[in-house]
């Protein structure tokens, strides 16, 4: 027994001592190279930081406000769709972020991957989609922009509009309408998607997908493209600068990427119990969702079929398993009838088809140059 805990004792010191290097190591670099803008400084330091010390308790703590404060609530809802979710058995509440000016992306989405009445009719699911916007923030073309939107709500009755400026420098306000929306009027939606304008989302697969998790009522879900001990930009010249008063640490907790991501409903609600407690100063969108639910202590999972920045390969075999591919706008439509032909699910059926998609997967996944799309271990899935 004595030595058992003599053993035991020495490997809490071994712990301590570890724990204290790296944060003598943290530090250092903080200290000695903080003033150096580098990109393999700033990963190694953020790196360094996320799995070595990996701890954000006083992150958080530095960025919560004295009061609870609703930030959707300081501006007003331009247009609004309070009724939007009065059925029970909704599967999917999903929100397009998009600009006053994208129409024509909108009305691609209406017809494609965004149509209501075709999952209802062949995927048998209940799916909710809004349009999430600002005002148009150029003054010169804002009445006249302005006009066209109500316009087009009146036909479709799809869109969100709360009275703040719709710039980059806003989406952590177009987040907050989102959850502050879902909360007050969609909160029974079992899952909540929030996808950029320029996404393409296979929604047979994905429908699926939800309905199996549905099954087995899953929570704490949070599911994308995940990002893990990514450094603040600190070069001025980048849209994605991040000043040290704004967020003094070496690494953002671990979010998805926010072109497009899916949570459960329990999510959606400690996201939004922490987004009013946390500054919303910080204006890019995708971390300060990684921040609300490193606070609420909800962990994303990586999906290797959500994309990244680059298009997906095109080919039946990737249609196959694929979620979501980034920057489509002109060939949305075309890539809709393909990816959702029936046909796709035959190519990879039985012993030789799978063989043969296989090595597709492989011979375009996995290259030696960086494509940001789907990782080669999805090759293996």
């Amino acid at each position: 027994m004595d030595v058992r805990m003599f053993v035991s004792g020495r490997r809490v010191k071994k712990w301590q001592f570890v724990h204290l290097f790296a944060t003598c190591f943290i530090l250092s670099l903080m200290v000695f190279w903080g003033p150096i803008d580098n990109h393999i400084v700033s990963h190694m330091k953020s790196y360094s930081y996320r799995y070595l010390i990996n701890s954000y308790d006083f992150v958080n703590d530095s960025l919560s406000l004295k009061h609870s404060v609703d930030g959707a609530t300081h501006y007003q809802y331009l247009i609004n769709h309070e009724e939007k979710c009065q059925a029970q058995d909704i599967l999917l509440l999903l929100f397009v972020k998009t600009a006053p000016e994208n129409y024509d992306r909108r009305s691609a989405i209406r017809k494609t991957w965004g149509n209501e009445k075709y999952v209802q009719s062949q995927l048998n699911a209940n799916i909710k989609t809004l349009f999430a916007l600002g005002t148009p923030s150029n003054p010169l073309t804002r009445e006249e922009l302005q006009r066209k939107l109500v316009w087009e709500d009146q036909v479709y009755s799809d869109l969100i509009q709360q009275d703040f400026a719709d710039s980059f420098y806003n989406l952590t306000l177009k987040l907050l309408l989102q959850f502050s929306w879902a909360n007050s009027f969609c909160p029974h939606a079992k899952f909540l998607m929030t996808a950029d304008d320029d996404i393409f989302i296979h929604m047979p697969n994905l429908i699926e997908y939800l309905q199996s998790l549905e099954k087995i009522g899953v929570q704490d879900f949070w599911i994308g493209r995940v990002h893990r001990g990514a450094p603040p930009v600190r070069d001025k010249r980048s849209k994605y600068y991040v000043p040290y008063d704004m967020y003094q640490w070496p690494a953002y907790p671990d979010y998805t990427a926010g072109a497009a991501y899916v949570i459960s409903s329990d999510v959606a609600a400690k996201v939004h119990e922490a987004s009013q407690t946390l500054n919303s100063s910080l204006y890019i969108d995708d971390v300060f969702m990684g921040l609300c639910a490193n606070k609420m202590g909800v962990v994303p999972q990586n999906h290797v079929f959500f994309s990244g920045e680059g298009k997906t390969p095109y080919h039946p075999c990737i249609y196959n398993k694929m979620m979501t591919s980034h920057g489509h706008v002109q060939d949305l439509q075309d890539l809709w009838r393909d990816a959702t032909d029936p046909k796709v699910k035959t190519i990879s059926k039985g012993f030789f088809g799978k063989i043969y998609c296989r090595i597709i997967k492989i011979v375009l996944l996995c290259k030696l140059t960086y494509m940001d799309t789907y990782p080669c271990r999805a090759a293996f899935v």
